[in-house]
C-alpha cells in the first residue's frame, strides 16, 4: 500500500502554485543516500567496490603534501560512508573556491582532525570526496551512473541533478531568498553553496526528487527484505546481504551511523516507533526519509522549511510528530 498526499503552496503568497505529490524538491543531504550511498551499495554488491580501499589510492591528491605518517593514509571508503574519517563536519569552501576544481582541491587538503575510525562526525567534505572516489571507480560522473543504474530501473523519472526547463518553474518550490551569497531567489538550482560551486552535482547534495520517486527507492530496499512495496513499482536492485551490511551501525562505539545511512538515535527525527532495524537520512532543506526494515514501512517527508530563509528550526519538532502520527495511524 502506498499513500501520498500534500499540503500548502510553494511560498506564502496565495497566488503561489499548490504543492502536490508530484512536486519536486531540493532534497539536500538525501543525496547522500539516494545517490552516493545507493551507488556504493550497488558497486559493492557487484563486487566492483572494496570498502577497505584507501581514499588516497583513488584520489592521490588527497595525500599530496602530507607527511608519510599522516592520518590521511589511513582513511578508507568505509570511514567516509560511516562519517568516521576524521574529516571536519562542514567547511564553507565556497568562500575561498570559485570553480569546481578549486573547491575540490580545497576539500582534498582539509586536515584529518582525529584518527580514522575513532570519531563519528557527520561530514559533508567526506561525502564530496566519496562521490569523487566512486567516479574514479566507475569512470563516469555520479549523476550519469545513478541515472542509468538506479533511477531508470526504478522508474524514478523526476529524480536527478541539475533540473532543466519547465521543471524549474512549475514543479520545484524555491528554497530561499539568498541575501548572503548568490543574492537572488534560489529555485530549481541546488541550495547548498559548496554543491553549487561544484556545478550542482556532488556526493553530499544536489539531487532533486519527489515523494513518489523516493518511495520507489524505498520499495527497492524493502523488496530485498522479502516483502517490499509492490505498489511502489520499479525493479529489485539490492540483495538482503547488501542491505544488512549497509544498515549495520559502524564504529566507534556510541555512533548511530551505518554505512551512508543514519539509524534511530535516542531522540531521533523518526519519532518513537521506528525499530532499531531502521535506516534513514535528513536533508537541510527540510526533507527526510526513514525506512523500517523490520515493520516494512517507509516514510518520506519533503518540505521547503528554509523558505524564505534558514532561521526556522520548527521542522525539528514536526519530523518526529509526523512520523509518530503515521506509525500510530497504521
Amino acid at each position: 500500500m502506498v499513500l501520498e498526499d500534500a499540503i500548502g503552496r510553494f511560498t506564502y503568497e496565495q497566488s503561489a502554485p499548490v504543492v502536490n505529490p508530484e512536486t519536486v524538491f531540493d532534497v539536500a543531504s538525501l543525496t547522500k543516500v539516494a545517490a552516493t550511498t545507493a551507488m556504493a551499495m550497488l558497486l559493492y554488491q557487484r563486487r566492483q567496490l572494496d570498502l577497505e580501499t584507501l581514499l588516497g589510492d583513488l584520489l592521490p591528491k588527497f595525500l599530496a603534501g602530507r607527511e608519510a605518517a599522516s592520518l590521511a593514509n589511513e582513511v578508507t571508503l568505509r570511514h567516509l560512508l560511516a562519517h568516521s574519517s576524521g574529516l571536519p563536519g562542514y567547511v564553507e569552501l565556497f568562500k575561498v573556491a570559485t570553480t569546481p576544481d578549486s573547491l575540490l582541491r580545497a576539500c582534498l587538503k582539509l586536515p584529518i582532525e582525529a584518527p580514522p575510525g575513532t570519531r563519528a562526525e557527520y561530514s559533508d567534505p567526506g561525502f564530496i570526496l566519496l562521490g569523487k572516489a566512486l567516479e574514479v571507480v566507475t569512470g563516469e560522473t555520479l549523476g550519469a551512473w545513478v541515472r542509468r543504474e538506479v533511477y531508470q530501473p526504478l522508474g524514478m523519472s523526476q529524480t536527478g541533478f541539475r533540473p532543466t526547463g519547465a521543471q524549474k518553474n512549475w514543479l520545484i518550490p524555491p528554497t530561499e531568498e539568498d541575501t548572503a551569497f548568490r543574492h537572488r531567489r534560489i529555485q530549481g538550482e541546488v541550495e547548498d553553496e559548496n554543491a553549487w560551486i561544484l556545478g550542482g552535482e556532488a556526493g553530499h547534495a544536489g539531487i532533486f526528487s519527489n515523494v513518489h520517486d523516493l518511495l520507489r527507492l524505498s520499495g527497492a530496499i524493502l523488496r530485498a527484505e522479502g516483502e517490499g512495496c509492490p505498489d511502489a513499482g520499479g525493479a529489485a536492485l539490492f540483495d538482503r546481504a547488501t542491505i544488512d551490511l549497509f544498515a549495520t551501525r559502524q564504529p566507534p562505539d556510541g555512533s548511530w551511523r551505518a554505512l551512508g545511512w543514519d539509524t534511530p538515535s535516542g531522540k531521533s527525527s523518526s519519532g518513537r516507533h521506528f525499530s532499531r532495524r531502521s535506516i534513514g537520512h535528513l536533508g537541510f532543506s527540510g526533507c527526510s526519509l526513514w525506512i523500517d526494515l523490520e515493520a516494512k514501512v517507509a516514510v518520506v517527508l519533503l518540505t521547503n522549511r528554509t523558505w524564505p530563509d534558514r532561521q526556522s528550526q520548527l521542522v525539528k519538532a514536526v519530523r518526529p510528530a509526523f512520523h509518530d502520527a503515521i506509525r500510530e495511524g497504521l
